[in-house]
């Protein structure tokens, strides 16, 4: 049963929100209690129909932002879900976990770093083992750095290696890993960005790693479509997450996402219904190849 006045109120909310973030900092990967606002994961206000009755999601990145978001709408869409985020990040995946479980769904903690090749397929496994199944598979983790002053010239190698380790090579990894596990009917779901179409300058590695990610979406969609697997993305705009102070100028939240024609950042409640449809088997049955933009009113395409 839907509860209409949380709704109403977690809608006007977002709606009217018009983003002013104070200036402030954390250090990688940062965490979700030390924000200022906390961001609206779904936790009040999402209402499950049941649309992942008896599915099981693995979900990277799950302990904040956009992948807590993900992880609270697909428990209580009926989902059980185990979650990758690394180790730093426990008391984060601990608090995600306790929603999961409050929608009487199963979460399994799985703390580990993506860019060493070993652990990411590992977590893969781990994963479909505990969870005794695979059905669902959510590319979310990545990485930004974008405290630098243009972009090309004051890009380092380890600052490259990072990105395009954490954004493109551990994707590569952990669904080559999980195609075993996978059949007709699974969905992967990847994370795009609005930089792989309107890209920042100082973004320019982690733009370039959106683009790859849109690239590989519709080349797997091709070669995973007569198994039946769907391959989607979703590209979200500014969304209030700790990848935000923990990577940007303390000085540029003010303004974060007010270049959006909706003229504010989102928050991450608000790109999972995106996730929710494109992971469930009946609403999104005919939907592969394509990335949802989630963005505020930037276009993506």
């Amino acid at each position: 049963m839907f509860d209409l006045e949380a709704i109403d109120r977690a809608a006007e909310k977002l709606t009217t929100s018009e983003g002013g973030f104070r200036a402030q900092e954390q250090q990688p990967p940062g965490l979700t209690s030390a924000m200022d606002p906390v961001p609206d994961h779904g936790e009040e206000h999402w209402v499950g129909r049941d649309r992942l009755s008896g599915l099981r999601a693995l979900i990277t990145g799950g302990d904040s932002g956009i992948g807590r978001a993900v992880a609270i709408a697909f428990a209580r869409e009926g989902c059980d879900v185990a979650l990758s985020y690394l180790p730093e990040e426990q008391a984060d995946a601990e608090d995600t976990a306790s929603w999961v479980e409050r929608a009487g769904r199963r979460c399994v903690l799985l703390p580990g770093d993506l860019t060493e090749e070993s652990t990411a397929r590992q977590v893969v496994d781990d994963a479909a083992a505990k969870l005794g199944g695979l059905d669902i598979m959510v590319n979310n983790a990545g990485f930004q750095w974008a405290r630098r002053e243009s972009g090309l010239a004051d890009l380092t190698s380890q600052e490259l290696d990072q990105v395009f380790t954490t954004n493109l090579y551990a994707l590569f990894w952990m669904t080559q890993q999980a195609l075993p596990h996978l059949s007709s009917g699974s969905s992967i779901i990847n994370v795009s960005s609005i930089q792989a179409y309107d890209p920042s300058t100082a973004l320019i590695d982690y733009a370039a790693t959106k683009a790859a990610i849109n690239n590989f979406t519709v080349n797997l969609a091709s070669e995973l479509g007569p198994k039946g697997i769907r391959v989607n993305a979703v590209a979200p705009g500014p969304i209030w997450t700790p990848l935000q102070p923990a990577t940007k100028p303390g000085e540029s939240m003010p303004s974060f996402g007010s270049d959006t024609p909706l003229g504010r950042a989102g928050q991450p409640s608000e790109l999972a219904g995106a996730f929710v449809f494109l992971a469930s088997p009946l609403e999104a049955s005919y939907v592969s190849g394509t990335v949802i933009g989630v963005t505020g009113g930037k276009p993506v395409f």
